[in-house]
């Protein structure tokens, strides 16, 4: 019986394409890498983020050195991330039936619980975040073991093929969403255990 319900947040529960492409812009001229607009980032969906990688010219060794100063250029356009239509009903009813709810994101704590302020959500039980884009089955198995949970009492709901990786390592079950940032084409090899078109289809899911 699913006790959990781990969110993403990026491409989840969040709209966040006009500040992540902000963000990113003054990044690339100030680091030389390629600058997009909203038409590339669409199209980006249907690579995988190594594809991505050449296709910015962003060397993914500069990783750790570029994140933490992409999130503080994020937090500076926080009030352009918006919910995606649906996303506060579904909360809302999850709560309702007496489920948890945490996130789990490579996003900073900051941008996140910003965020959540700002929205008046105050369902989510807990924001875990890793500086780590690869980390969160990391982040998933600490989950579980503070928690004494089984991989079965947890559901996550992501939008990436990392996201599905992460559930694949920990045994957790993964409901992918068709709105986030990657494609139906990159992560359909990886068999996403459900696929939704909208929030209320996580809920029938659950």
């Amino acid at each position: 019986m699913v006790k959990y319900v781990i969110f993403d947040f990026d491409g989840t529960l969040a709209d966040s394409r006009t500040a992540l492409l902000k963000s990113w812009n003054i990044i690339a001229k100030q680091y030389y890498f390629r600058e997009i607009n909203l038409n590339e980032m669409e199209k980006m969906k249907k690579l995988s983020i190594k594809e991505r990688g050449r296709y910015l010219q962003f060397p993914m060794f500069k990783m750790p050195i570029v994140m933490p100063k992409f999130y503080q250029l994020y937090r500076e356009s926080i009030n352009e991330v918006k919910l995606y239509d649906g996303i506060a009903e579904m909360l809302a009813e999850l709560e309702r039936k007496g489920y948890k709810t945490i996130i789990i994101s490579s996003n900073s704590k900051e941008n996140i619980m910003t965020f959540l302020k700002s929205n008046k959500l105050t369902s989510i039980a807990n924001v875990i975040c890793s500086s780590s884009i690869f980390g969160k089955n990391k982040l998933i198995h600490r989950f579980l073991r503070g928690n004494n949970l089984k991989p079965s009492e947890v559901i996550y709901v992501g939008d990436e093929k990392r996201d599905i990786l992460a559930c694949k390592k920990t045994g957790v079950k993964i409901i992918w969403v068709s709105w986030g940032y990657d494609s139906f084409e990159v992560v359909k090899k990886m068999k996403p255990d459900f696929r939704v078109n909208t929030p209320a289809e996580i809920l029938k899911v659950i």
